[in-house]
């Protein structure tokens, strides 16, 4: 992952964690560059007013919109952050509007840092996975969240349903389970899940 000299609370944050390569250099576009393909600008509510105010936000937005890589507006913070912007909430919604559904940018919340850095994180996780060659699956789409969450896992290469049932009922979410390691997950995967319940003999 590569990331622009600002933000260094995300610096050490994302070096912290084992699955991440930084390397911190100027770049031309963005904030982060994740794998080469996914370049996200990120702003807390204060800067994104600040840029609103001295029109520096369409500025960025035109040319993030332009790159030919996937990107991503990342926007950190809580509504308490814009007391005293001196903003009111329809011109920020109104700016809003304009990035994404005029320029194509899709817009991602957080709370803080953290989340920002988690936010990034899965972000790669599932570059990798649609790089690996997964398509989305055809047929009816499933109710309930544990059947969401299943069928979400059948679309990685190897899981079945099975594995899938096994993966959910050893972590208990999907998120547990993109967060596992491979040693946590070899108990599931080396496996077709839970073994099947024998029929009864004559």
């Amino acid at each position: 992952m590569l990331a622009g000299y600002h933000f260094k609370n995300h610096h050490y944050r994302l070096r912290e964690c084992e699955e991440v390569s930084l390397v911190v250099r100027r770049l031309p576009l963005g904030d982060y560059l994740i794998d080469e393909i996914l370049l996200t600008e990120r702003k807390t509510l204060p800067n994104l007013v600040a840029s609103i105010k001295d029109g520096r936000l369409f500025r960025q937005a035109h040319r993030l919109a332009s790159s030919p890589l996937r990107k991503a507006l990342i926007l950190e913070g809580t509504a308490a952050d814009l007391a005293g912007s001196g903003m009111r909430r329809e011109a920020v919604q109104g700016a809003l509007i304009g990035l994404t559904l005029y320029l194509g940018i899709p817009l991602l919340r957080s709370r803080d840092a953290t989340e920002t850095v988690q936010l990034m994180l899965f972000a790669a996780r599932q570059g990798r996975v649609a790089a690996a060659g997964t398509v989305p699956r055809s047929g009816r789409r499933p109710r309930g969240k544990a059947r969401i969450q299943s069928r979400i896992l059948q679309g990685l290469p190897g899981v079945g349903l099975q594995r899938a049932r096994c993966l959910l009922e050893t972590f208990g979410s999907l998120e547990e389970v993109i967060q596992a390691d491979a040693e946590a997950l070899a108990s599931c995967v080396a496996s077709d899940g839970p073994p099947r319940r024998r029929s009864a003999g004559p």
